[in-house]
């Protein structure tokens, strides 16, 4: 379709991105996506969704402390930033939020795994999401815990295990199998950026198998999250491309090929676990209505949500 300065509806937005209208709306209430109202109904400009674009592209940021509002007390406590790329950590900031627990704002990062417990180290965020694969002892997260948050005691809670393999053009037709398939010539690759679980995932991969990266064509391209890698292959631009089962049932022309169950976890410093915000954020995940809007997502296993799995 050609892009204007005309309103466009949620449906032009969501064939533009290659998403469904559902991920339109969710883009909107997250307020990423501007958006005006006609009456009753949702539209957006051209430019309004071509700077989201390019914000997806540039943002890896932490964010930053708001100044108080006129005639507002300063927060002693700051703000209380969870890190991480998952529409779960939108409720559970959400929630969080809307609890006003004294002298704290919760806020979002959308940062990749380890960018996100490399902020947790320095004390830029207080909870931060990894799925991060370590090939030689076939475990997730604890030995990058170790690693990145040194000499820090951490509690490791249970988000949910996800199921990880690759987005492909609908009804696969390159036949694309398995993790071997990254050998092959002639397959072109979007890739997630540097510090990206799905990315340090195909990395471990490539290095077992002894792939070079340079061999694959497309493996320079990287995009900021999921929905941006599976909409590259549903647009033909790529192959194949890494991430989570969820993004390839919002993107039109996309197939999933399984390939493994990754431990989707929250870090938590120990220090932290008697304080209020950080005792609310775990009664949040525990609770019965918070399980229940993740309970039927496809790719999604919630069994073990709010357990704490492992410490360092």
């Amino acid at each position: 379709m050609t892009q204007d300065d005309s309103a466009l509806t949620a449906e032009d937005v969501a064939k533009w991105l290659k998403v469904t209208k559902n991920t339109v709306y969710e883009l909107v209430k997250r307020r990423e996506l501007n958006h005006y109202k006609v009456g009753r109904k949702m539209r957006f400009t051209a430019p309004d969704v071509e700077s989201y674009i390019g914000r997806s592209r540039d943002r890896h940021g932490l964010p930053e402390p708001q100044p108080p509002l006129a005639g507002e007390a300063p927060r002693e406590g700051g703000l209380f930033i969870v890190c991480g790329q998952d529409q779960m950590l939108d409720v559970l900031t959400t929630r969080l939020g809307s609890l006003g627990k004294p002298g704290s704002q919760a806020l979002r990062a959308y940062v990749g795994s380890y960018g996100g417990l490399a902020a947790l180290y320095r004390g830029e965020a207080q909870a931060a999401s990894s799925h991060l694969w370590d090939g030689d002892t076939d475990t997730y997260n604890v030995p990058y815990v170790r690693r990145l948050v040194p000499g820090t005691p951490c509690a490791l809670i249970r988000l949910a295990r996800r199921t990880q393999g690759f987005y492909v053009r609908a009804g696969n037709p390159s036949g694309i199998k398995g993790w071997e398939d990254l050998g092959r010539d002639g397959l072109v690759l979007v890739n997630r950026e540097k510090g990206a679980g799905s990315r340090v995932l195909l990395d471990e991969r490539l290095r077992l198998l002894g792939i070079p990266s340079a061999s694959i064509k497309g493996y320079q391209r990287e995009e900021p999250n999921h929905l941006e890698v599976a909409g590259a292959v549903g647009r033909g631009e790529a192959d194949l491309g890494v991430g989570d089962m969820k993004a390839a049932a919002q993107v039109e022309g996309v197939g999933f090929v399984p390939l493994q169950q990754e431990d989707y976890d929250l870090v938590l410093k120990k220090e932290d676990m008697g304080k209020p915000m950080v005792k609310a954020l775990l009664s949040i995940l525990r609770s019965k209505e918070f399980k229940e809007q993740f309970r039927h997502m496809k790719g999604y296993d919630i069994s073990s949500i709010g357990e704490i799995i492992a410490e360092t």
